[in-house]
C-alpha cells in the first residue's frame, strides 16, 4: 500500500493532492522551484524539497531530478497533477522500471492517447464516432491540401502532440490553408519538438463536452456524468459546469457509453477524460483522451460527492472501485470559474506581482481552491491560474446566483485578476439561458467594453 507520495506539481493542484492525501493518512513529499518557496503546498505538505530554479525547464519537467528526489525521501508513488509531466509517456516510464508508481494510467496508454492521430484510429475502432478528417499525420503541403479539399473547408490543423491550442489553425481555402499548414506546423515543432500535424474538418459553433472517465485494474470502467467546457478563449477553458445545459437525457446516455468504450479501448485505469465536440443538431465526435487528472475536476466531485483525487489513489493501489455506473448520481448543478492572474481589460495581459488583500468567498454551496494567500507573489514563470471557484445548487439557477454573489465578495487587490470578466459572464443572458458554443466568448468579447472588467 502507497505510504508516501510524491507531487510534481505546483499550485492549487499540488495543495489539492496534500489535503487528499492526508484525509488518507499518505505522507507527502512537495517538489517545487525557487519560485515556489511560498506556495501553500510547500508549507503544507509533510517534506519538501527544492528541485532548481524557477523556470520550468529547470525544475518541474527535470524527471531526473525529480526522480532523484523520489529516491532520497524514499517515496512509494509519484502523483503528477495536471500540466508539466502529467502526460509524459517517459516520465511514467521511468517512474515504472524505478518501481515507484505512477498515480495514472500506464506509460503505454499515456503515449496511445497522446499521438492523437493513435487517439483517434484506437476509439473509432471501438465505435465512437470521430471528426471526418486525415488519417493520420499528412506528410506534405500537397497531401494536406487533398485531404482539406475532400472533406471541404473550413478545417482545422491540429498538431499530433498538441494541447492548449497551440498547433492548431483554421483554415477557410485554398489560399489560408497553405499558410496555417505552415503556422501550425512551426507552432507544433517548438511547443512540443514535434511538427506533425494532422487535418480534421472545422465545425462551426459546437459544444466542447467532457466526460469523466473512471477506472480499476480489475477490469471496471464507468463514466461520472459530463462537464460543459464550451466557454473557452483561444481554446483555453475559462468556465465549466455539470450537467451540460445543452445535452438531452438520451444524448447523454449515448455519449457516456461512447465515453466508455473509448477508455476500455485504451485500456485505461486511474481517472481520465473523454473530450467531444457536439454540434448544433446533437451529433457528437470524439477529439481528444486527457489521460490525467483535469483542471475542472471539482466540478465532478460537487455533483457526485465523489473525491476524484482519493480514487485515483485507490487505483493505484490496486483497488476496486467501491461503486457501479448505477450507483452514481447527479442531484446538483456545479459551475466552476478559472481566476487568472490577467488583466481581461488589456488583452489578457499577465499580472504578476504580490497579493496585498486577499480575501475568499464563502457561505452554502461554494468551494474555493486556491494555493495563494495575501503577501504571497505570483511568480511570471507559470500559468496564470491562481485559484477556482466552484459554486453548487439543487438547480442551474442556484448555482449561477451563487457564482454571480460569491464573485462579488472576491476579493484579490495588488493584481489584476479575470473576476470582472466572470462576473460579467454570470450575468449576461446568452450564458444565463444555457446557450454558451465555443464562440462565446469571441463574441462576448466584442460587445462587451474592455472597461467593464477593470
Amino acid at each position: 500500500m502507497i505510504q508516501k507520495i510524491l507531487i510534481a506539481n505546483r499550485g492549487e493542484i499540488a495543495l489539492r493532492i496534500v489535503r487528499a492525501c492526508r484525509e488518507l493518512g499518505i505522507k507527502t513529499l512537495a517538489v517545487y522551484s525557487e519560485a515556489d518557496v511560498q506556495s501553500l503546498h510547500v508549507q503544507l505538505a509533510d517534506e519538501a524539497i527544492c528541485i532548481g530554479g524557477p523556470k520550468s525547464a529547470d525544475s518541474y519537467l527535470r524527471v531526473d531530478r525529480i526522480i532523484s528526489a523520489a529516491e532520497i525521501a524514499d517515496v512509494d508513488a509519484i502523483h503528477p497533477g495536471y500540466g508539466f509531466l502529467s502526460e509524459n509517456a517517459k516520465f511514467a516510464e521511468q517512474c515504472e522500471s524505478c518501481n515507484i508508481k505512477f498515480i495514472g494510467p500506464n506509460s503505454k496508454t499515456i503515449r496511445m492517447m497522446g499521438d492523437k492521430s493513435v487517439a483517434k484510429d484506437t476509439v473509432r475502432k471501438a465505435n465512437v464516432p470521430t471528426v471526418p478528417g486525415s488519417d493520420g499525420p499528412v506528410d506534405s503541403e500537397t497531401e494536406a491540401l487533398k485531404v482539406a479539399r475532400k472533406i471541404g473547408y473550413p478545417v482545422i490543423i491540429k498538431a499530433v502532440a498538441g494541447g492548449g491550442g497551440r498547433g492548431m489553425r483554421i483554415a477557410h481555402n485554398d489560399v489560408s490553408f497553405a499558410k496555417e499548414y505552415h503556422v501550425a506546423r512551426g507552432e507544433a515543432e517548438k511547443a512540443f519538438g514535434n511538427g506533425a500535424v494532422y487535418i480534421e474538418k472545422y465545425i462551426d459553433k459546437p459544444r466542447h463536452i467532457e466526460f469523466q472517465i473512471l477506472a480499476d485494474s480489475h477490469g471496471h470502467t464507468l463514466h461520472l456524468g459530463e462537464r460543459d467546457c464550451s466557454v473557452q478563449r483561444r481554446h483555453q477553458k475559462l468556465i465549466e459546469e455539470a450537467p451540460s445545459p445543452f445535452l438531452t437525457s438520451d444524448l447523454r446516455k449515448k455519449m457516456g457509453k461512447a465515453a466508455i468504450r473509448a477508455a476500455e479501448a485504451a485500456e485505461y485505469e486511474s481517472a481520465g477524460t473523454v473530450e467531444f465536440l457536439v454540434d448544433q443538431k446533437g451529433h457528437f465526435y470524439f477529439i481528444e483522451m486527457n489521460t490525467r487528472i483535469q483542471v475542472e475536476h471539482p466540478v465532478t466531485e460537487e455533483v457526485t460527492g465523489i473525491d476524484l483525487v482519493k480514487q485515483q489513489i485507490h487505483v493505484a493501489n490496486g483497488q476496486k472501485l467501491e461503486f457501479d455506473q448505477g450507483d452514481i448520481k447527479w442531484e446538483k448543478h456545479a459551475i466552476e470559474c478559472r481566476i487568472n492572474a490577467e488583466d481581461p481589460g488589456r488583452n489578457f495581459a499577465p499580472s504578476p506581482g504580490t497579493i496585498g488583500l486577499y480575501y475568499a468567498p464563502g457561505g452554502p454551496g461554494v468551494r474555493i481552491d486556491s494555493h495563494v494567500y495575501s503577501g504571497y507573489s505570483i511568480p511570471p514563470y507559470y500559468d496564470s491560474m491562481i485559484g477556482k471557484l466552484i459554486c453548487t445548487g439543487t438547480t442551474r439557477k442556484l448555482a449561477l446566483e451563487r457564482a454571480y454573489r460569491s464573485l462579488s465578495e472576491y476579493l484579490i487587490r495588488g493584481i489584476k485578476t479575470t473576476i470582472p470578466l466572470h462576473t460579467a459572464i454570470m450575468a449576461d443572458p446568452v450564458f444565463i439561458e444555457g446557450k454558451a458554443t465555443t464562440a462565446y466568448m469571441e463574441e462576448f468579447l466584442t460587445r462587451t467594453p474592455p472597461d467593464l472588467f477593470t
